[in-house]
This record gives C-alpha cells, structure tokens and sequence, in this order.
C-alpha cells in the first residue's frame, strides 16, 4: 500500500494532531466554545478520523485547500471568532492538503503588518527584532490594524505535516474594536496562489474593546516622572502590540512609559507587570488582572495600576547627576513613516522614564531636515526640574563623517557657516574646522562610538609593520630597522625564535597577542567613524570628550589611555547612541558628573606630567595612519589645511614624547 494511501486512510496522524491542537488551546485560555470535548476526546482516543472531523468543522474559521500542483485556494468555515481589541483571539484552520506540502502555510493580509516603515536592517538586527523590521514604504491601501500569526510553539509544530487533512491554529490580534473585515490570504510559497483569488477570504469579525488602565504613579521625588512598564500576558507575548505601536511608544522596544494618570488599554486577562526608571531604581514585579468591561464605565471604575518606584541609590542626593549625551529621535530603528522620527514629547518621556538627569537629543544625516525645526540655544522647554532635554547636533551622515563621527553639545547655533541650514552643502569635509566651530560657541565637543575604525587586524597590521621597515628588501626586519616603527612588543618579545630577525609571522603573532591587552601598542585600522580624528582634534585643543559604554570597550579604552598619558585631559563620557548602537534603553551608556568641580593642574618636579613616549609615537602612528586610509576622503580645497594640521599635530605628540622621562 502507498504512503499516501495510507496518510489518507489511517486516523492516527489527525488523532495526535488535533490532541496537541487541544492542549495548546487550553494553554492559551482558549478553549473553543461549544465544543463537544469529551466526544471528541473519545474521537481522538479512537483514531476516528471522521468523527474528528465532524466535531472540529462546525469551529473551522477558514478552510484551506492545496491541490497536488501546490495551488492553495480557501473557503469561508463555519466557525464564529470574535475578536478582542489589544488581545490575540485563536482561530481554527483545517488544511485539505492533496499535495503532502509539508512548506510553512504562508499568512498575509492587506489589514496586517507594521503600522511603520524606515528603520534600518542594521539597528533592528542589533536589538535581536528582525521581524519588527519593515523597508519599504507601505503601498497606499487599507489601513493596518490587524496582526496575524500561527501559533506554532509547542505542543504545536511550524510548518505542514504533509498528511492530508490537519488543523491549525491561527492568532488574529487587532488594534481596534467594533465591526471590522480583514481579508485573510493564504500561500505555501510565491506563486501558489490559486487563480481569481481564491486564495483569498475577507471575514468580517466583531471585535470586542480593550479595556482601559490607569496608571497611578506614587513618587515622592516627581510627581510627574514618567516610569517604565513592560507588560506580558501570560504566554509572555508583550503588550501593546510592538507592530501596532506609533508615538509614544516605540516599536522596537518591549517597554513603554507612562506618567500619572495615563492608560494602557489591554484585553481581559493576567499579566506580568515589570516597573522601573531606569538603573538607579528596583526592577518590581506585580501581577495584574484586567478584568472584562461592562458597557462604558465610569471614572470611578476604570482599573488602576499602582507604580510606586524604588530607588536603590541616590547618585543626585550626593551630588552626582546623570547625563546621555547621544540619543536620537530619527533615524536607525525609528521608522521615517508616517512621521519623520518622532517628538520632543515622545524623547523626554524616554529621557524621564530612564530616570536620567540630563538627555541630549542629536540631529544628524537621517530626517536633518525635519529634526533640525526641534533646536534651540536653551534646553528644551519640556525640561523640568532635575530632568534636563537639549536638541543639538552629531555629524553624523555628512559632512566630516569618514573622519569620525562628532557629538556637538550646548551649541547656541546648529547652522554651520555657508551651509544655509542643510547637511548637503557647507560643511567641513575633516572635524577639526567643525570641532573649533562649536567650541567657539562655548560647545563641549567630543567623537561617538569610538571604537568603530579601532579595531586591529593582525595581519594587515604586520604586514604594515614589514612595508615600514623592511629597508633592504629581505621580508625581515632587523633590529636596526625597528627602531623606525612603533613594534606592538620589545623587539625580543617578538623575536620568538632569537634569529634576530623578525618576520612577517613573529609580527602578526606580536600583534594577535596584545590586540587584547589593555594598553597596547597595536595599531589599529583607523577605517570607520569613531575617534578617527581624536588624537589630531585633541593636539588642537578642540575636543573635549571621547565617547565609551556602546563599543568594544578595549578599543574605546585604549584611544583614551594614551592620549592622557600624553597629558592630555582627555574626559570619557558614556553614551548609548539610541537607538543606532542600542535602541533597548537611552541611558544604557551614562556619565555621573558632579557640578561646580575646577579641573587640578599637577606638576611633577615642575613639569607637567608626561608620562609614556610610547604612548605619544603611538598617536603619531594612528594618525599618519588615519591619513593614509581616509585623507583621500578630505575634499581636494581642505586637504592641504587638513595636511598641515595633521603635521601639526605629530609635531606635538613628537614634542611631548621628547619631555617623557627615560
């Protein structure tokens, strides 16, 4: 006998099927109603395939026909789903396979998907969210209100058995109430629809409201702080619905924020409620009950959820306040439809959620033209007491970006000189002439995610190391030829078989070896936009701060270490570079400054400290480096400023490395 015959003939795979189908909709808190369980559990006992199928039908919501060239046509079932606003409602889908597909059954629908478009790959992949993730414009059409997935967790399965008759559960979730019709399209794949679409069903549904959920925020230091709330039922699927989400709440994140006497709107049920404002306050749990609403209620009866945040320190009573100094509110994760990024109001609601003092908000290349209304000289007027916004500027997507990206802050004026107010002209094609700039203003100035272009490549490092030295053309380098170079170790370090000749494996050793280490000497690619320029901006006395928290920490770390051991007071500043680097949290990256501090000049035996001259020929290497991979990308008219800067600057770091002591 054929196993197709026998898929047809034998009860046992939909017996097991639709037995598993039971367990998960009771696992959800769905069971379906009306349903003759215990003649259906006998059915199942019994491998009755036909009377499953006689108990199950009357439920059916649509029933899906594959024929054995794959083509996929649908029909209305019997069953009668309601929907429920801010909930997911399970649905019953018998598949009639005559194909023995065993492919995923594909789910769309014009009424479904994101309600937003213009993130990036990149910064949803970085937040582990790729499905959030949507590229393309949404076409002009229907309006997106629905979300549809199958529930395929356990005890269910993804994808098609290839038996010929199955059952499967559908989760429809909506993010209105009353009488709505989506249309329901069904695939095992591209091109297997079947024709005149049949594939098709619209199903008008009623879908009951959610119901509203105060919140009632007991804070003793704010009384308007906002707090963050991340909401799971108890399958552990967030709420609201991040595909549904627009300003305030962002997308691509599983929390949101509320303040006092805002609402949630959620469906009947239970719910694990996680509260916070960020590092500095306990992370609490409580469980909520949203219990089914009875007609429109009143004030008195809407629900309350009670927020009493906790703190386990208090950086600001001892005097220390917390700053952010690279958010952004458009661009990477932010969808660009169907607004630009999002508002200052929906920012600050971020910044205060986060329990962070100060929050600076930077417009760069993304929406330039649209954020940049957001600007002015003073902190924003939504700022209020101990919670600080500022709307300033990173380069960031033009101008001097291939020399690294730079934070400007407390500018009294984002409109650089000839540049009449756009990113497309005007601006300096090198940071140092944007850096001076702003500091002539009064800016604090400093460059972002440091360690993109840190990194080091052992191989092509050593292979520098060789075309720099190698004078004779042997493919060794002698100890009189080291000493022309910065080598990542001693000379003796890297001889590792004593020949007293070096070659292009004891180099590449050397510098796998350190590429670690923290300080160390390897020099790295310098070919992407961190502090690409630092060591040059700083010589000048035009930055003021290297960025940290939100790269690869060595990299971070070792820039600054060496530029303050050539006595250079260099300050470090955490930044999360929201929601680019991360979009989880603002404040993930944080400094703690305390004010009205005088920086403290040392002298050791009456000169300044200087304290490596290895540290010095390193930022010389990193900057003739710099030049040689990116001084092509300085526009032809700056490049011989750009040139004399540079030299400028290696005379410098060749200076102080002359005052280090032996």
């Amino acid at each position: 006998m054929s196993t197709a015959a026998l898929t047809q003939e034998s009860g046992q795979p939909l017996a097991s099927n639709v037995s598993r189908l039971l367990q998960a909709l009771e696992f959800l808190g769905q069971p379906l109603p009306g349903l003759a369980l215990s003649e259906l559990q006998a059915a199942i006992q019994a491998e009755d395939a036909g009377s499953i199928r006689r108990l199950l039908d009357p439920h059916v919501l649509a029933v899906v026909s594959i024929n054995p060239e794959s083509r996929v046509r649908v029909e209305r079932g019997r069953g009668h789903v309601v929907l429920q606003q801010a909930g997911f409602t399970a649905a019953l889908v018998k598949v009639q396979n005559s194909g023995a597909v065993k492919a995923g059954l594909v789910i769309q629908s014009p009424q479904a998907g994101p309600s937003y478009s213009g993130s990036t790959r990149l910064s949803v992949d970085r937040l582990d969210q790729p499905t959030l993730h949507q590229v393309e414009t949404p076409l002009p059409g229907p309006r997106r209100f629905a979300v549809l997935d199958w529930y395929s967790a356990p005890p269910m399965t993804a994808g098609l058995s290839g038996v010929s008759v199955e059952y499967a559960i559908l989760l429809i979730g909506t993010s209105d109430a009353g009488v709505q019709e989506i249309v329901l399209q069904f695939s095992v794949g591209q091109q297997t629809q079947d024709l005149g679409f049949r594939a098709e069903l619209p199903v008008v549904f009623e879908c009951r409201a959610a119901v509203p959920v105060r919140i009632r925020v007991q804070d003793n230091e704010d009384a308007e702080a906002f707090v963050r709330l991340l909401i799971r039922d108890r399958q552990g699927r967030v709420w609201p619905l991040q595909v549904r989400r627009l300003a305030p709440d962002l997308f691509f994140q599983e929390q949101i924020y509320r303040r006092n006497g805002e609402v949630v709107w959620l469906a009947p049920g239970q719910y694990d409620v996680e509260t916070s404002r960020g590092p500095e306050y306990v992370r609490q749990q409580q469980l909520l009950t949203v219990v089914p609403m009875v007609g429109q209620p009143a004030e008195s009866d809407v629900q309350i959820l009670t927020v009493r945040p906790q703190r386990w320190v208090s950086p600001v009573s001892r005097g220390w306040y917390s700053g952010d100094h690279h958010i952004h509110g458009a661009g990477c994760a932010h969808y660009q439809n169907p607004t630009q990024g999002v508002l200052p109001e929906d920012m600050f609601r971020q910044i205060s959620g986060e329990g962070l003092n100060v929050g600076c908000v930077l417009t760069w290349g993304p929406c330039f033209e649209y954020q940049r209304q957001f600007f002015r000289p003073q902190v924003d007027q939504l700022s209020r007491g101990q919670t600080l916004m500022k709307y300033d500027l990173e380069v960031s997507g033009f101008g001097s970006q291939a020399l690294g990206h730079v934070c400007l802050l407390n500018l009294s004026d984002q409109v650089y000189p000839g540049s009449d107010g756009t990113k497309e002209r005007g601006w300096p094609t090198w940071t140092t002439p944007v850096l001076r700039w702003a500091k002539q203003q009064g800016a604090t100035t400093g460059f972002a995610h440091s360690a993109s272009g840190l990194q080091i490549d052992p191989r092509r490092a050593a292979q520098r190391l060789l075309e720099q030295c190698d004078a004779d053309g042997s493919g060794l380098v002698s100890r009189a030829e080291s000493e022309s170079v910065l080598l990542p170790l001693s000379f003796e370090q890297v001889d590792a078989d004593g020949d007293e000749a070096l070659g292009i494996g004891e180099l590449q050793s050397a510098v796998n070896r350190v590429a670690d280490e923290l300080p160390n000497l390897a020099i790295p690619e310098m070919n992407s936009v961190g502090a690409m320029e630092l060591p040059v901006a700083v010589s000048e006395g035009v930055c003021d701060f290297i960025s940290a928290m939100d790269t690869p920490r060595i990299a971070e770390w070792n820039m600054w270490y060496h530029v303050l051991n050539c006595g250079f007071p260099l300050k470090a500043a955490g930044e999360t570079d929201f929601p680019c680097m991360s979009g989880m949290a603002v404040g993930q990256g944080r400094s703690y400054v305390q004010l009205h501090t005088n920086p403290v000049e040392v002298l050791a035996g009456g000169r300044p400290i200087r304290a490596s001259a290895e540290s010095a020929r390193w930022c010389q290497a990193v900057i003739r480096q710099l030049w040689l991979v990116r001084g092509g990308n300085i526009a032809e008219g700056e490049r011989a400023a750009a040139r004399e800067c540079f030299e400028r600057a290696i005379a410098e770091y060749g200076r102080r490395a002359g005052e280090c002591g032996p």
